[in-house]
């Protein structure tokens, strides 16, 4: 896009107009730029809209106060459009107390209409014969001033959301699954950022397979990584990356020349950060082995000889159906869901909209099916 073809606003005076203007739509297009890839706490650095012909780019590093945008994302009136919406949905929360109602993800759209390429790009290409260029996707947004270019690519992306939400809705209607979508939008709209009161561990790929001990040392390294970061205002991965720290926690060197020996760190790394490494890990193993940490096993209980039956046939139900619809099999009915129902057995349609993430489009297009399947099975 060309400068003339969107508004770039950085001025609260800017945002109260522009907010006034977009409560009089009945779309609005969003998008947003975050810095994830460059700075320990993630932000908003940009936050793209588009309502009633015009685009906008917003700096919400210079306009920090937001709340002027508010009655727009909480009206249940204005249907706001992001594509692949999770991220964007838990990042406006987290950074501006922002909620969303009224939401359509033209992504998850593209999912249940059996897309084999549900990238913005791919969609947009296909629709309307236009090829988005990413070649920005994985720059630093918070840099100031940003290039022209930059601005012009962030709001390219909110351009064709509104004609490509109109396109997908005639789409989902003629399918009969807009319903399937909405309801899938509105779960979508209360993802909210996870909360860190835990120990670190605990969100760690691989922590479960460790003894006691080694948990010790693990946390103690993830610890002291986290520190760094937040001091150098980098991402944890650019400081030790998951494999690394996993790697070092097993073997728990137990002085420099071990830790060098291990090679799991760079020349670079090591020097930076491997007498702390040595020193985190010998406070770990000083810790009593009665207050080391445990990973939390939770023991399933015994299930019913039958169940491994009923989940069959679900989920042989279930991949014959996906398969007559073009779809994502996980979509009608995902691995935990049909756990879930295996083992309640539900017996009428009350009972299985009791069942939990279920969605009331789920029982009403194949409540009826699922009860015939697992009726001869209980």
């Amino acid at each position: 896009m060309s400068p003339s073809d969107y508004e770039l606003i950085d001025t609260s005076a800017q945002l109260t107009a522009f907010a006034r203007h977009a409560r009089q739509a009945s779309l609005v297009a969003v998008d947003l730029e975050a810095d994830s890839m460059f700075h320990y706490r993630e932000k908003v650095c940009l936050l793209q809209m588009a309502a009633n012909g015009r685009t906008v780019v917003i700096d919400p590093l210079v306009v920090t106060d937001l709340s002027a945008l508010k009655p727009v994302f909480e009206s249940d009136t204005i249907c706001k459009i992001f594509h692949g919406a999770d991220y964007d949905v838990r990042s406006l929360y987290r950074d501006y107390g922002i909620a969303i109602q009224n939401l359509f993800d033209t992504q998850l759209a593209g999912m249940y209409l059996g897309y084999g390429e549900t990238s913005l790009e791919s969609m947009v290409g296909l629709h309307f014969g236009v090829e988005l260029d990413k070649k920005y996707q994985k720059k630093d947004w918070s840099q100031r001033p940003l290039p022209p270019e930059m601005v012009a690519y962030a709001a390219s992306d909110v351009r064709y959301l509104i004609p490509l939400t109109q396109i997908l809705t005639e789409e989902l209607q003629a399918k009969q699954r807009l319903a399937w979508v909405q309801e899938g939008c509105r779960y979508l709209s209360q993802v909210r950022p996870p909360e860190n009161h835990c120990p670190l561990y605990l969100k760690f790929r691989g922590a479960g397979r460790l003894a006691p001990s080694q948990l010790g040392v693990l946390e103690a390294l993830l610890q002291l990584r986290d520190a760094i970061a937040r001091q150098k205002d980098r991402p944890l991965f650019k400081i030790i990356g998951n494999s690394t720290v996993l790697k070092i926690a097993v073997e728990a060197p137990s002085d420099l020349s071990e830790l060098k020996a291990g090679q799991a760190l760079s020349a670079k790394q090591l020097d930076m950060y491997g007498q702390a490494i040595v020193a985190a890990i010998q406070k770990a193993r000083q810790i009593p082995a009665a207050e080391l940490p445990k990973y939390p096993r939770h023991r399933a209980p015994r299930l019913s000889p039958r169940i491994p039956k009923r989940v069959k046939a679900l989920r042989d139900w279930r991949d014959r159906v996906a398969a007559s619809l073009g779809l994502d099999p996980a979509l009608l009915f995902n691995k935990s869901m049909i756990m879930e129902i295996a083992t309640r057995k539900p017996r009428s349609l009350q009972e299985l909209s009791q069942v939990p993430q279920i969605h009331q489009w789920q029982v009403e297009a194949f409540g009826e099916a699922v009860l015939e399947i697992i009726k001869p099975l209980s």
